[in-house]
């Protein structure tokens, strides 16, 4: 399937979805995130795939929120359900007993750094630049950052992150544990899909208790977490110190999801 904003496909069991708005580095619209939500969870269900792909069109994998949709909430959604939507697709990935390899390049950040935490595997190019840019404008990841991001890295960098707005560079991610492999730009895409490639000839069985018992050391903690994200972020919106610093800054990026 191809539309103007997402491509899938299935190649030897392996459920590929690549976000296709190069032109704004893949960031997340409302009409996108329904398309991803929908593509990815009809794979997740699809039994003849064995393992997901998640890339980007493009110079990016994901910059966040679209900058063009910031404060905006269609049909009067409120917060609490907006941020809650987006949460209920993270929990999904997490859950699926199918493992899923994000492939990153370029900007890596805010809600679109969150979908990459999300997966299971992170294959990444040198090119690759990580950042939580939400304290800036008196807000907090919302969909995992600050629950996931900890069961990789550590509470001390999670907080240098968090808490700074920082980027990290790809070398830097690595290092630190966001990432299994690094590789050449122009390598990416082809070393990505030869490892869901393998992925996917291994017994479906085995890879879904593995991944199921591997998550039980993190599992109740970041569900509970990301319910306490849900709450905090609620709250922001609504704060004296975020309605300043979006009046500073008119188009104030609500960058959860």
């Amino acid at each position: 399937m191809t539309t103007a904003e997402l491509k899938s496909e299935i190649v030897d069991g392996v459920g590929v979805i690549s976000l296709n708005r190069p032109h704004r580095h893949n960031a997340i619209t409302d009409s996108l995130f329904e398309e991803l939500s929908a593509v990815l969870r009809q794979q997740l269900d699809d039994q003849s795939i064995r393992c997901v792909l998640l890339r980007g069109e493009g110079r990016s994998f994901c910059s966040g929120r679209d900058t063009a949709e910031l404060g905006r909430r269609a049909d009067g959604q409120d917060d609490f359900t907006f941020v809650r939507e987006h949460q209920r697709l993270r929990l999904d990935a997490l859950e699926s007993t199918k493992p899923i390899v994000a492939a990153v390049q370029g900007a890596v950040l805010g809600g679109g750094f969150e979908i990459a935490l999300s997966a299971d595997i992170r294959i990444i190019a040198e090119d690759a630049f990580f950042g939580l840019p939400e304290v800036g404008l008196g807000l907090v990841p919302d969909t995992g950052g600050t629950q996931i991001l900890p069961a990789l890295v550590g509470p001390a960098r999670a907080k240098y992150l968090v808490l700074s707005g920082a980027h990290i560079d790809a070398a830097t991610a690595y290092a630190w544990g966001l990432a299994e492999e690094i590789v050449p730009v122009d390598q990416l895409t082809q070393r990505a899909m030869q490892f869901c490639l393998g992925l996917a000839t291994q017994p479906v069985l085995a890879m879904s208790m593995g991944k199921l018992l591997v998550n039980q050391a993190t599992a109740g903690p970041i569900r509970n977490g990301i319910a306490q994200e849900l709450l905090a972020q609620t709250a922001l919106f609504s704060s004296s110190e975020y309605q300043q610093l979006k009046d500073r800054h008119p188009r104030a990026r609500r960058e959860g999801p």
